[in-house]
């Protein structure tokens, strides 16, 4: 409740609507887990830098993770559906041959605590639940056997009648549904009601479980997560402003190649799919422009004029890479996929100047003439087109 109030409140003039699920999150299921989708503005009833999406979040954050009783993050959705629950960073800390959990998950708070002070990263968690209090059955199984008992039928009963056990299936007016049997839930409420539970032996007499079994009380993870079959912790976590997602990647595998031999590392969803691009821009690149050139050659029927238009493209990608580092921006995914557009439209506009060059010159006029005649004649076609862009 103090969460969907602070967005109604605090948060009023760019909320539009809050829907909150019980019981239920990305990190698993439970009765002390929930999440809240809210639905913001119009980008055009939130203007400025301060009212955007991961400026809210970021606020969210920040002010709700002064509630002593919850664990709350703030989160915007991926910028790609199904690749990922929110933006920013999946990472997988492993462990390496035979660390146990508990060593496994001291590394880990280790980790968050350094990455959450470095000036790279923000809002750094574990993507899993707190451990909670479970009721732990231990059988004696020596004492089960002489009674006259087989652990099997102890196991069976123990879980069919706090668990439940399908049984088969019956048809209810056209519709398959499913049997279960399960202890009536007077007589599984507490751990004291294990006793009033008894279990066929040998010789068919009756045993309660009581006479080899007991019960206590511990903490443990609501959920075990393993990747690529080893035994895990996900994190995750967004870059800080004025850093890429490729900074804050290289930040958290520095920070992880710290941590001592038992633990390893791995990358997942979007963040791994990024990282297996990362060193393929340049020759991406390349490929466009030899793409270009050839696809020019073949039109011009000639290797020289191509030649005068592929010259502009690196005018094309300094102006773009001078525009970006002006305000600021990351040398994301977005960017570099500009840069590729940028390069198709200072090709196509380098055309349109050639084109009419290469007439003037078939009608006497001089190189320089000819190409100051062009410039002149297509300059409204290419601010057009470049605005169209």
């Amino acid at each position: 409740r103090l969460i969907v109030d602070w967005f109604l409140i605090n948060e009023k003039a760019n909320t539009d609507v809050i829907f909150t699920v019980d019981g239920f999150s990305f990190s698993g299921s439970g009765q002390n887990t929930g999440m809240a989708f809210v639905s913001l503005k119009n980008w055009s009833q939130r203007k400025g830098a301060e009212n955007t999406a991961q400026a809210i979040a970021l606020r969210a954050t920040k002010e709700l993770g002064t509630i002593r009783d919850a664990t709350v993050f703030a989160m915007t959705p991926p910028a790609v559906d199904g690749l990922g629950q929110s933006n920013g960073f999946t990472f997988e800390l492993l462990a390496n041959g035979g660390t146990d959990r508990e060593t496994l998950l001291q590394m880990r708070n280790q980790l968050i605590e350094k990455a959450n002070q470095s000036p790279e990263l923000h809002s750094v968690r574990a993507n899993d639940l707190p451990q909670m209090p479970q009721l732990q059955v231990d059988i004696d199984s020596n004492k089960a056997v002489s009674l006259g008992l087989s652990l099997n039928d102890v196991t069976d009963t123990l879980s069919s009648a706090w668990g439940g056990t399908y049984v088969n299936d019956f048809i209810d007016r056209g519709r398959v549904k499913k049997v279960y049997i399960q202890g009536d839930s007077e007589f599984r409420s507490a751990p004291s009601d294990l006793g009033k539970w008894f279990v066929r032996g040998s010789d068919n007499a009756m045993t309660p479980f009581s006479a080899f079994a007991t019960t206590r009380w511990l903490y443990g993870p609501e959920r075990l997560v393993r990747y690529n079959g080893s035994a895990a912790y996900e994190i995750q976590g967004e870059n800080a402003t004025g850093f890429s997602s490729g900074d804050a990647m290289t930040k958290m595998e520095e920070l992880a190649n710290s941590l001592p031999a038992e633990t390893t590392w791995a990358w997942s969803g979007l963040s791994l799919q990024e990282k297996l691009a990362s060193g393929q821009a340049l020759s991406l690149y390349a490929v466009s422009i030899l793409v270009v050139f050839l696809c020019l050659a073949a039109l011009y029927e000639s290797w020289s004029v191509p030649f005068s238009v592929i010259l502009v493209i690196p005018l094309g990608l300094l102006g773009a890479a001078l525009a970006a580092w002006m305000r600021d921006l990351n040398n994301d995914v977005y960017f570099q996929v500009a840069l590729l557009t940028t390069i198709g439209l200072s090709s196509k506009n380098a055309i349109l100047i050639v084109e009419f060059a290469e007439a003037a010159v078939a009608e006497g006029y001089s190189l320089s003439r000819a190409a100051l005649r062009a410039a002149q004649t297509r300059l409204r076609p290419i601010i057009m087109t470049s605005l169209a862009f």
